[in-house]
Parts: C-alpha cells; structure tokens; sequence
C-alpha cells in the first residue's frame, strides 16, 4: 500500500514543502527512511513504533519504506514524526480521511504526545502561500498559529484526539487568537534618566530617525551602556510585517516565549565580548541564527567593542552592508536577514581616561594605539556616527530644575522623520535613509551650492574614504529630514561631518 502526505521543512529560516511518501509491501519486516534524513530523524523510528503501540493503533505489517521528497535536500529536526506517523497508520487502515490538502508538523513522544518544535512561524507562512486549507501543529506551538489568517491551524496534544478528528470521531478547535502584550511604557528605560549629554542625545535622536549605525567613545561611566540601553525605546513602534520577520528569525532559534505569538517592540541584543565570531553570525553543523540576526528589525549593542576578538569583529561587516548574513556548510547555504542597527561603545584606551579632562590616564602611547587598532578601519567606516561621550560634571547630574526629554517626546519626531523617508523611498526595497544603495544616492541626496562645497573641502582636507562619503550624506539627508528640508543644506552636511571627526582625532594620534 502507498500513502502520501504534505509536511514542511526549513532551510535556515527558508521554509519548503517536504512530501512524506510511504510504501508498504509484503516482505520481510523493515522500517527505513530515505531522503537524505539525519541521524535525529532515523531515530524517529523507535519514537513512531512506541507511541502507536502505547496508543494502541496497529503498525504496518511488512517492510516499510519512508521517503522524504524532495530526496536531495537535507533534512533536520524532530518536525517529522507526527507525518511520518499518520503515514504509517494510513496504510495500516487506522486513519481513513483525505490528508491531501493538510499539513502536519510536530515531534511524538514515546506514549503518543505531540511535543513544541521551533520554527512552525515560517513554516506555516508558506503553507498558507501555497494554498494548503489545514495545518496540524503542537498545542505548544498555537500562540505562532495564531498569527495565520487564511488557514485553518489546529494545535493538537497528541495523536489520538488527531486520529479521531481525521477519522470523523471528535473535534478539535482551532488556534484561539492571542492578544498582543506590550510592554507598558513606565517598563521601558527613559531617555529622561539621561541627565545632560545633549550631543549624545542627539546623536542618538539621528540615528534613530535614519536607522544608522552609531560608535560611542568615552570614559567609563560617562553614559555610553545608558544611552545604548535607551535607544530602543525612541526607535518607531514595528510594523507588523517587521513584527513577523523578527518572530520568524526567534522561532526557528527557538527563542519564543510560551503564549507569545509575535514580538511586539524591537529586538535588543547585547551579547557578552567572549561571544564568538559563530556566536555572532549563527553557528553549528546546522547553523541556528546568531546574535546578529536575533537582533533583526532591533538594535545589536556591542559594549567594550575592542574586547571582542578580531574575527568577531570583522564578521559584522558583511551583514551591515548587505542586511543579510549567508552562511556555508557542507549541507548547503543557510541565508539569515540582519537588518539591524549596530551601537558600540568601547573606552578610548584600557584603563579609559585618556583624553579626561581630570584624571590621568595610565597607558603609554603605544598600548592606547594598540587598544585603538583593535577596531579596524573597514568597521570603523561602517559605523555612520562617531560620539564622544564625555563625563557628565556635579551641576548637570544634580540640578533637577532641568528637566530632560521623555522618550516619547523624542519618539514622535524620530517617527516624523521615518514617515518622510517611508514616502520617498515607498517604490523601493528599502524604506530608511541608511539604506540607500549608491546608484540612488545622488538622487535621494540633493544639495545646495554651498553644501557641495562644504562637502568637497571637507573630503579633500580631511581625505576621507569613498563610504565614509556615503555615510555622510545619508546621515544628512536624515538631519535634513528632521528639519523638514527637502534639499540638504550646508548646516547638515557641517553636522553630519562633526560625526565623523572621532576616527582621525583618536586613530591618526
């Protein structure tokens, strides 16, 4: 007897369709399963045999041949017990329904449960893609089918209730719609608690506005980890298709909370400076997602930048540029996005004081320029904004008469700014002044006389590389947007170049 059924399967975090094919002959008893399955889905077989007969259902009699097509793709994971099962018990008679236009995905306990596995975001996104009418997934996993609109998504807790439902015998209820929880507002870090450090907050303002990456140089305890820590709570509430993106990249890292169905405020990642480079882009036989791409739509945070290895470093460059970090194994190529925003923050020598205004540093020359050289160039020009950070003295930090901007106060005219840049760019891919690829730039980035002379005597006196060119009229073309100026004027490109000052000031010394 042959029996075939729909599953689905993830290629990092691309999802396609994975036929399971059964064919049971009258021959001496065997179990294989074919398709180019790993060792955790040979294992399977134990799994499948135990829960049917703890459930008391009756195995095929004779050999028994499982293909998972299409054959010469990889396949991973625990996500196909529940097909394989149902497969099986289809030609054994005890499932007698039409499981053409349905998918199921989940892993089988030993007596019959059906156990959460990551990823059925995606899975389930391309499914309803495709046009399947059904989908069967883990009660575990309903918060993340919840999401679905046009498909019917049933979670189930194991296989008899499944069995039952098939067979015309019971009923199962579809995935119930769960409310988004948001953080509450007095949960988030407030840009209020920042007490001076107007350059800084404005600097951040910037960067929020233009999703640019931003490097924060200074002593320790002047603010740097505090401004970083903020940031996100001045950034543009996500869009639900960026609320999506984000959830899909958490769910196949396995990262989701129990009930969550999709993330609601954007992802902040600050990884430990002994993280890998691994760690960073995504890691293992079968790569999982890394820090850099869980920050996907957010903002990654690398504190004491130069104390990260030199591999982890460089590892950045690629997805900063590209918004997607590609990773090569012998299995195949695993694509992950990273749109994300980067915000370092490091001291200017090891011990942190050179260049205080007070304290005396204790670093020779050249161990600050062996501390300095540990963040190269390439990245360096990757970083848009350079922002020194300097000590905050006893008047700003006890005068409470002051009374500092609330993140929602700024928040409203970062989400101005990116509803101009939203309009300008809304026939492109890309939505955000960082994003503006080079043959669109002079078009997106028109100038007045006197700003192109600005900008001309600026590169030339100050010998500027051809990117960090480009990083400064897009962040001019944000400063410009913040002033609701549609033509970039001398006064942003002269702040804009301001940012970029700190690389010549620290490195060239």
């Amino acid at each position: 007897m042959f029996c075939k059924l729909k599953s689905m399967g993830l290629n990092g975090i691309e999802p396609y369709m994975v036929t399971v094919e059964v064919n049971n002959l009258k021959a001496v008893p065997a179990f294989n399963i074919v398709g180019l399955a790993d060792q955790v889905i040979r294992e399977s077989r134990d799994r499948i045999i135990s829960a049917i007969n703890s459930c008391e259902y009756v195995f095929p009699k004779g050999k028994v041949t499982v293909n998972l097509a299409p054959s010469g793709t990889q396949k991973v994971g625990t996500l196909y017990d529940l097909p394989i099962l149902l497969a099986l018990l289809n030609c054994s008679g005890c499932v007698d329904s039409d499981l053409e236009d349905k998918i199921f995905i989940g892993e089988i306990s030993l007596d019959g449960k059906v156990k959460p596995i990551n990823g059925i975001l995606p899975m389930l996104l391309e499914a309803e893609n495709l046009g399947i009418k059904s989908a069967f997934i883990p009660a575990a996993n309903e918060a993340e089918g919840s999401i679905i609109k046009k498909m019917d998504v049933y979670p189930v807790n194991d296989i008899k209730e499944l069995v039952n439902f098939l067979n015309g015998q019971g009923t199962l209820a579809k995935a119930k719609s769960y409310e988004t929880v948001k953080t509450a507002p007095d949960e988030l870090l407030d840009m209020k608690d920042v007490r001076g450090q107007k350059i800084a907050k404005r600097a951040l303002e910037i960067a929020a506005a233009g999703s640019h990456n931003l490097l924060l140089i200074g002593p320790p305890g002047a603010g740097k980890s505090m401004l970083a820590k903020r940031l996100p709570s001045i950034l543009p509430s996500l869009s639900y298709s960026e609320a999506v993106e984000a959830t899909k990249v958490h769910s196949v890292a396995g990262m989701l909370t129990d009930g969550m169905g999709i993330i609601t405020e954007r992802p902040f990642r600050a990884p430990h400076h002994t993280i890998s480079a691994a760690g960073l882009s995504g890691g293992g036989s079968i790569p999982h997602p890394g820090e850099i791409s869980l920050a996907h739509n957010g903002v990654l945070f690398l504190d004491e930048l130069p104390e990260f290895s030199r591999m982890a470093m460089e590892v950045l460059r690629q997805p900063l540029e590209d918004g997607k970090i590609t990773i090569s194994r012998s299995g195949g190529r695993y694509t992950y996005p990273s749109n994300v925003m980067v915000v370092a923050a490091m001291n200017p020598c090891p011990c942190g004081y050179y260049g205080h205004p007070t304290k005396q540093c204790t670093c020779s020359k050249k161990t600050v320029s062996r501390y300095l050289n540990k963040v190269s160039g390439p990245l360096l020009d990757r970083l848009d904004l350079h922002i020194e950070v300097a000590p905050v003295n006893y008047e700003e930090l006890s005068n409470t008469d002051i009374k500092e901007e609330t993140s929602a106060e700024i928040k409203i005219r970062v989400e101005k700014a990116r509803k101009i840049q939203e309009e300008r760019y809304k026939d492109y891919s890309f939505h955000s002044n960082s994003k503006i690829p080079p043959s669109l730039l002079q078009q997106c980035c028109p100038l007045t006389n006197e700003a192109e002379k600005l900008l001309k005597t600026a590169f030339e006196k100050i010998g500027m590389s051809a990117r960090a060119y480009d990083r400064i009229l897009k962040v001019s073309r944000t400063i410009s947007d913040m002033s609701g100026k549609e033509v970039i004027e001398a006064e942003h490109i002269a702040e804009a170049i301001q940012y970029r000052n700190l690389d010549r000031k620290y490195w060239n010394n």
